[in-house]
């Protein structure tokens, strides 16, 4: 558990490209935004709140005990959402706020307790994460797996969907971490997590900030953070997470492993 107290945010937006009505999609007979909730519950957060952007989705979370309340519709991105829940919930300064994505059903409360402990631990981060090993040349190789690569002290120092760390005296394609002259032991290339913590005050402030080049080309926004010279600690964890639904297919995935 987090040597502190918390409070998990959970963006929930009913738009959805790929998956529409995404966050009320039936799971074991409950909207997978009670899902998330309820396993976000099982941290040691004293509260988690859905910031919902239709009351559709704040309807569904009271009526299953989960507290919700309902953000303007037009926000850009999920912080920016979460910004407007801080200010709501009366949150700022050091208070210190997760954002668990409300497409993860099978989030691991060990691991939100774990990101909300790195700004406990870290006075010199403004925002937490987390990433574990990748162990396959297709997810390095893969855009759409976010690699991170970390300094000395466990901060970020740079996201991206291209494979980095790049080896430039290995094949392309190879698994270079696996050894190979000039390859530290045990070193592997980590794949980012898409869980973070917050200072409730950096995260109010965070939409004001300009949009950074890198974040528009990779299209990752805690780049934007990097660029204006804020730090990123990261929770390296063992535990590959549960899986997330963007899409049908996933939805049916998850389906089936909570229904067994």
């Amino acid at each position: 558990m987090s040597a502190a107290p918390f409070t998990v945010l959970i963006p929930a937006r009913l738009a959805s490209t790929r998956l529409p009505n995404k966050p009320l999609a039936d799971i074991a007979g409950l909207p997978m935004v009670v899902h998330v909730a309820r396993r976000a519950a099982q941290s040691g957060a004293l509260r988690c709140v859905v910031a919902a952007d239709d009351a559709r989705i704040a309807l569904a979370c009271r009526q299953h005990g989960v507290e919700a309340l309902l953000t303007r519709a037009d926000h850009a991105s999920g912080s920016d959402r979460l910004a407007e829940a801080c200010e709501l919930l009366g949150l700022q300064g050091d208070d210190i706020v997760l954002n668990v994505q409300g497409d993860e059903p099978l989030i691991d409360p060990q691991l939100i307790d774990a990101v909300a402990a790195l700004l406990h631990q870290r006075a010199d981060a403004s925002m937490g994460t987390a990433a574990h090993a990748i162990d396959s040349a297709e997810d390095f190789a893969n855009p759409n797996v976010v690699k991170v690569v970390l300094d000395a002290q466990g901060l970020a120092h740079y996201f991206s969907r291209a494979p980095i760390p790049h080896a430039r005296d290995h094949a392309a394609g190879s698994c270079w971490w696996r050894g190979g002259q000039g390859v530290p032991a045990g070193f592997a290339p980590l794949r980012h997590i898409g869980i973070y913590s917050y200072r409730a005050g950096f995260l109010r402030r965070f939409p004001q900030l300009a949009p950074a080049p890198t974040e528009q080309v990779e299209a990752l926004e805690q780049l934007r953070a990097l660029w204006h010279g804020h730090r990123i600690a990261v929770h390296v964890t063992a535990s590959i997470p549960g899986a997330g639904v963007d899409t049908p297919a996933d939805l049916e995935r998850v389906r089936a492993l909570l229904a067994g």
